[in-house]
Parts: C-alpha cells; sequence; structure tokens
C-alpha cells in the first residue's frame, strides 16, 4: 500500500467517522482564537477552553490584552502551564498587531509568524479555521506521532513531517487532515493506551501491521 492510498483510506474513514471536523478550540473572534492556539502549547484543549471562558469575558481584544501588565495576564493563564512565556507572548502580539498592523491579525504567513508566539503550527489553525487557508498542514504532537505510526514519514522534526505531509494529503484535504488525526489521538490512537484492535483507521496503519506480525510469531512460538 502506497503512502497516498494509506492517506486516502485515513480521510475516508475518518470522514465517516466524525463528519465535518471543526477546531477544539472555543472562540468567538479571530483574535480570540490567536490567543487560545498561543495558550495550547504544551496544554490540552479542555483546559484551554476552561481558561479562556472566563477570561474573555474580561478581556477579548488586542487593546484590552495590551493594557494589561504581565502579572494581571499571568494570573488568568497560570494553569495552562508555561504561562510566564505565554503571557509574555500575548501582551507583545497584542502590539504588534496594533502597532504594525492596525489592530487586524494578517493573513499572509509570514507576516503572521512574525508576531510574538506565532510560529508555522499556530499560523496553519488560525489560518485556516478563520479563512480556510491552507499553505501547509499543522503538525502538532497527535499529528507527529500518529504520521510515524501512520508510516506516512520516519521524520520527527515537524517541519519536515509537515512536508513529507504535503506531499501525499491532497491539498483540498490538508485543513480537515489535521483535524481528523487530532480527534482520532484523543478517541482511539492515544499516545499511553492506543486501542489499535477498534481503531477505525488500523487498515491503513503501519504500526499495525508490525503488531498483527508479532502476535503471529508468538502463535508460532
Amino acid at each position: 500500500m502506497t503512502k497516498k492510498q494509506r492517506v486516502s483510506i485515513v480521510l475516508e474513514k475518518l470522514e465517516e467517522k466524525f463528519g465535518k471536523p471543526k477546531c477544539a478550540l472555543n472562540y468567538n473572534t479571530p483574535f480570540e482564537l490567536l490567543v487560545a492556539v498561543i495558550l495550547s502549547a504544551q496544554c490540552t484543549d479542555v483546559r484551554v477552553n476552561m481558561v479562556t471562558k472566563e477570561m474573555f469575558k474580561k478581556v477579548n481584544t488586542p487593546e484590552q490584552f495590551a493594557a494589561l501588565s504581565l502579572p494581571d495576564i499571568e494570573d488568568m493563564i497560570r494553569s495552562t502551564g508555561f504561562f510566564r512565556n505565554k503571557a509574555k507572548n500575548i501582551k507583545q502580539c497584542s502590539e504588534q498587531i496594533l502597532n504594525e498592523f492596525n489592530g487586524q491579525i494578517p493573513q499572509e504567513m509570514n507576516e503572521l509568524t512574525k508576531l510574538a508566539g506565532v510560529g508555522r503550527k499556530t499560523a496553519n489553525v488560525v489560518r485556516g479555521e478563520i479563512w480556510g487557508l491552507a499553505d501547509g498542514i499543522t503538525v502538532d504532537t497527535h499529528v507527529r506521532r500518529i504520521s510515524n505510526l501512520l508510516g506516512l514519514t520516519k521524520e520527527t522534526d515537524p517541519l519536515k513531517i509537515e512536508k513529507d505531509l504535503m506531499k501525499i494529503v491532497p491539498h483540498e484535504s490538508w485543513i480537515d487532515f489535521s483535524h481528523y488525526i487530532i480527534l482520532q489521538g484523543r478517541d482511539k490512537c492515544i499516545a499511553r493506551r492506543p486501542k489499535c484492535d477498534e481503531c477505525e483507521i488500523n487498515i491503513a496503519c503501519k504500526h499495525y501491521e508490525k503488531l498483527l506480525k508479532e502476535r503471529e510469531k508468538e502463535k508460532i512460538k
């Protein structure tokens, strides 16, 4: 089975399972999504949604965050982890949006990644979710791990994984592919306790192929 065939099966099976996927982070404006994605680094979406639910009632614009002190921001986001660095990025990012982009989040990848705390992953999420734009494929911890298990890449570096995936995932599915893999990573392909036998895409998984072969060897013994 080729990598493109594996991708085709993955997309077909997970579309049947999840329907049209959507971002797991809750937001009402593009800026709220940007802040939420910055907070999601090394933190679960569930925790981020808990934090932003209360925080966005008080502050939810670049102007409001830019006016806050770092300690004030830190106190609101403390439970997301790495809160000092995230607070600094959110404040600086807000100031950049106001001073360099007339209060609007830039759409272009090269401009968006100039913002503090915004790398390719964050930019891909925001561009795909808000404007339906896809210059690349979002590679988070789920996508990195599961793409290797499926046999779609042997790389460990997110940028190299993204380049590998862009060659085999149809362009029109770049946004959905990441959503599907993330959803499957939370449901069946769980890092610490994967449910391989129950997984809807195990037919396209290199790791599962190896697992079955190992079981056959054990039977022979």
